[in-house]
């Protein structure tokens, strides 16, 4: 690619059309990438081309634009410039460059969510079976992308069954003196404590491999072979387990959806469009197995083409993913060679890009075209739901419009402990949750359970970061988890940063709990009200209750419930960490065979923590020098 970015100085008395026209006698006829700005420099929109001076000139005459072009030219008041070497670098910058901008007037890929994959780790001389997400840093193959969670965890209980790998990780692995409950239940063959020899063990790996390739029958008849031959032996315990792991195999196979008998490695993409909205639904075939769907709905769709909206958006979606070997599509691509060729690049052998006319592949895109349509029926419903909440909430409060993000903001923790901020989001289409962001809780002169300085701490770090990022989203309505307190340590962070929140757009209320006081004779009881007696605290008003069955309220509760929900299961997973955390990994210069040899010797860490240096020397391959590091670790010195 050239790497120089044509950011040419722009007559600023130009603007839109013009201003395009003024452009185009400086663009050469080469390949790259266009951007379009606003008035604020925001990126209006990111485009390709085979020839610059060609595809912007386009945007200068006066007709044959769509309603969505005009507004767009109309409001351009400058242009940048990517000159690259051929279309393909133009196409694979585009989409990098959409997904990194999100641009106004750009088909976006919402709900960009990183895919599950299962990984069978090989830096260990006992390989690990695990769910993986994000980059392939880990040594080891990888099978994937699942549409899922759920689908990878059904797999790897499958796994566990036929194959009997081991899922603990590899601290636990190494401070195991004797079989754990997985392996009680059928689940591992404990090669932490050599009940399995390795090259018994390895042949399980090379077994459960040659499952995730798609050769499920060889690995069954293999299985059936061992399993004659033990009873033959009149083996017969080892004849039964080889019979657990044929049942496992054979469930797997019979709970398969959709299999394809020509489709070995492919992903289809299918297109429905309803109302000015659209759904685009992905499945994932590997190894000729249904490796489940997912539903996408791409914002900023409105008169553009299927075929353009699916180049779009496919492009968008291999920006990070390696594609498979085919893709298979709903609608004829306008530029599905160049696709073809970028995809090609990127995977570093052949993908194809079809769109099927007959046999099972075509069925299968039928078959995920419907899903699409059912998929795209539900989320207008609830899209219609979610808009009369919105509603009614901005009339419950008072609110100019109807907000269209909303961020919720609450804390979870055991006196002080384990201590988590969360936030959520919501809008026009329902909970934003790959914008959900928990805060560990990191300033060391807080006071355990002070909820007010953990909000004030939260609510600092999230206001920081959207004034350093222009292009940071901005909500129109917070909601803090609590009282006037929980409030006031909000508004306080909004003065220190310097943000006026009613000049900014920005409503922020309070929601907690009402609580009543009633006097009996001499005493006074103060108690939390009911179930529904939400108490809303806004600035300059006194705290009111919503009516009983408003819709606002409802929509309110449904808000905090999500809250709560995401930072109690914040807090539970950091706490669990926390408690599975064994003390000897903090020991400088003690590793996993250090450790397993001290466990062993002693029993347990708390036994290693009041150990003398002598008795630690005493150990196989702890030196003085260790022993003393040791102690001297536990005792402060």
């Amino acid at each position: 690619m050239d790497a120089a970015a044509d950011a040419e100085e722009t007559n600023h008395a130009l603007k839109g059309a013009a201003l395009i026209a003024d452009q185009v006698r400086r663009l050469p006829a080469k390949p790259g990438v266009y951007r379009m700005i606003g008035e604020k420099a925001e990126v209006l929109y990111v485009g390709k081309a085979k020839s610059l001076k060609a595809r912007v000139s386009s945007y200068a005459k006066s007709g044959g634009h769509s309603n969505r072009i005009m507004r767009m030219i109309g409001e351009t008041r400058a242009m940048e410039f990517v000159v690259t070497a051929t279309e393909i670098e133009a196409l694979l910058l585009e989409a990098n460059l959409i997904k990194q901008l999100r641009p106004r007037y750009n088909v976006i890929l919402r709900d960009d969510k990183s895919f599950p994959y299962i990984l069978v780790a090989e830096d260990h001389a006992a390989p690990q079976i695990l769910k993986h997400r994000g980059a392939r840093k880990r040594k080891g193959v990888y099978y994937g992308p699942f549409a899922s969670a759920g689908a990878v965890n059904r797999t790897l209980n499958t796994l566990q069954k036929a194959f009997l790998l081991r899922s603990c990780s590899d601290s636990v692995y190494e401070s195991r003196t004797r079989p754990c409950l997985l392996h009680q239940i059928k689940r591992c063959s404990a090669p932490c404590v050599d009940l399995i020899s390795r090259d018994q063990y390895a042949a399980l790996v090379d077994e459960a491999k040659i499952f995730l390739d798609g050769k499920s029958g060889e690995i069954q008849r293999t299985l059936s072979n061992e399993m004659e031959a033990a009873s033959g032996a009149l083996d017969f315990e080892r004849a039964a387990a080889l019979r657990d792991r044929i049942r496992a195999l054979t469930h797997v196979q019979g709970t398969q959806d959709i299999n394809a008998a020509t489709v070995g490695e492919a992903d289809i993409f299918a297109l429905h469009e309803e109302s000015g909205q659209v759904c685009v639904q992905v499945f994932f075939f590997r190894a000729g197995q249904n490796w489940g769907n997912h539903a996408f709905f791409p914002r900023q769709t409105q008169d553009a083409a299927p075929g353009d909206i699916l180049e779009t958006f496919i492009a968008q979606f291999y920006d990070g993913r390696e594609p498979p070997r085919a893709v298979l599509v709903s609608h004829e691509l306008t530029q599905a060679d160049l696709l073809e060729e970028a995809l090609t690049l990127k995977a570093g052998r052949t993908v194809t890009v079809r769109q099927p006319q007959r046999g099972e592949k075509r069925d299968l895109v039928a078959a995920a075209i419907m899903n699409a349509r059912e998929a795209l029926s539900r989320r207008m419903a609830e899209s219609a739901t979610q808009r009369k909440g919105l509603d009614a909430l901005a009339s419950a409060l008072g609110l100019d419009a109807a907000p269209e993000r909303i961020e919720v903001y609450d804390n979870s923790h055991i006196q002080g402990e384990n201590a988590v901020g969360a936030m959520i989001v919501a809008g026009p289409d329902g909970f934003v949750k790959n914008q959900y962001r928990k805060f560990n809780i990191k300033s060391e002169n807080l006071v355990a359970g002070d909820d007010y300085a953990m909000m004030r701490e939260v609510l600092t770090r999230r206001f920081s970061r959207m004034l350093k990022d222009e292009n940071a989203e901005r909500p129109d309505l917070v909601i803090i988890d609590g009282g006037k307190g929980h409030l006031s340590a909000a508004l306080s962070v909004f003065a220190d940063l310097g943000v006026e929140p009613e000049s900014e757009g920005i409503a922020v209320i309070g929601v907690a709990k009402a609580r009543r006081v009633t006097e009996t004779g001499a005493k006074r009881i103060d108690r939390t009200m009911g179930t529904g007696d939400d108490q809303v605290v806004m600035p300059g008003k006194d705290p009111f209750l919503l009516p009983p069955r408003d819709q606002g309220l409802y929509f309110l509760q449904r808000l905090r419930d999500e809250a709560h929900r995401f930072a109690i299961g914040a807090h539970r997973a950091k706490r669990k960490k926390a408690i599975s955390a064994n003390p000897l990994d903090d020991v400088p210069g003690v590793g996993a065979k250090r450790k397993r040899a001290l466990l062993n010797h002693f029993g347990s860490a708390k036994e290693v923590a009041r150990a003398k240096p002598a008795d630690l020397a005493a150990v196989d391959g702890v030196s003085d020098a260790l022993a003393q590091a040791i102690y001297d670790h536990f005792h402060g010195g």
